[in-house]
């Protein structure tokens, strides 16, 4: 690494933060490193990120995925998330930014609210602070932290609408952690991944395998659920997760259990 580079690295305070932590910080247009942060970035998409940003482009999730990420595995894990994909110029920019700022900014990404806020554990529970915890990512071309708005972690959370994305996308961070507490050797199958990827980030396809397969005779789904799951994409992301999460994790007691005469009739004709 030469000098400019280490000049211009992110550094990260190693201090955790709880919610009610103070600190001071603030971004607006007439700050002179407006959009700097937006260029040379790592985002990794989380499943409600995604289902807000195809409907703020007007695309299907199938469209969003293929012009707009790039799969990855997650280390530890082996699990499939996804990554936002950085324009192909000097300075790796955001394809929404602009120079007048972001385009797609009451829609963007949890990572970009968080900022400069990074999380130290994907487990995270409203109103407690047994595993949550934060720190700030210092890059050096950054002014804000010069600016004198003060806020508590709690407060910046609630502003910036990252509380209502952690909630949503809760039972997705339950998923990764609880597939980052076994053993390393303990891997998904390539279907077992491409059903995880389907229902976490491709919400339009799973919607057409619920509704469009025989996956309402395999499992016992209320008719609530099957209500709206199928009318509120916001359902039908918790319910993929949950319905994961049995899948691959509960191995006693189902949220969601399998009808034993279709499991029967599936033996019997070999599907």
């Amino acid at each position: 690494m030469n000098s400019n580079d280490a000049q211009n690295k992110a550094q990260i305070t190693p201090v955790k933060f709880g919610l009610d932590n103070t600190f001071k910080f603030e971004c607006h247009k007439n700050i002179s490193c407006f959009t700097k942060c937006c260029r040379g970035i790592d985002i990794m998409l989380t499943p409600y990120d995604i289902v807000l940003l195809k409907n703020k482009l007007g695309l299907s999730s199938e469209e969003f995925l293929a012009i707009y990420t790039e799969p990855k595995l997650l280390e530890k894990t082996d699990l499939p998330v996804v990554t936002l994909k950085l324009l192909d110029d000097d300075i790796r920019s955001c394809p929404f930014v602009k120079d007048e700022g972001c385009i797609v900014y009451d829609s963007r990404p949890t990572t970009c609210r968080y900022y400069p806020l990074g999380v130290g554990t994907l487990s995270h529970k409203e109103g407690t602070d047994e595993d949550a915890f934060y720190f700030f990512v210092h890059e050096p071309h950054c002014k804000g932290f010069e600016e004198q708005k003060e806020w508590t972690v709690r407060e910046w959370r609630k502003d910036q609408g990252v509380d209502i994305h952690d909630e949503i996308n809760e039972g997705w961070a339950d998923l990764l952690v609880l597939k980052r507490s076994f053993p390393q050797n303990v891997m998904l199958t390539d279907k077992a991944k491409q059903m995880l990827f389907m229902a976490c980030y491709n919400i339009d396809k799973f919607r057409e395998f619920v509704f469009g397969s025989s996956f309402l005779k395999l499992y016992a789904i209320d008719p609530d659920t099957v209500e709206a799951i199928r009318s509120d994409e916001v359902a039908l992301l918790e319910f993929g997760f949950s319905w994961l999460k049995d899948v691959f994790f509960n191995k006693e007691e189902k949220v969601y259990p399998m009808n034993g005469q279709e499991v029967e009739k599936r033996k019997k004709t070999g599907e």
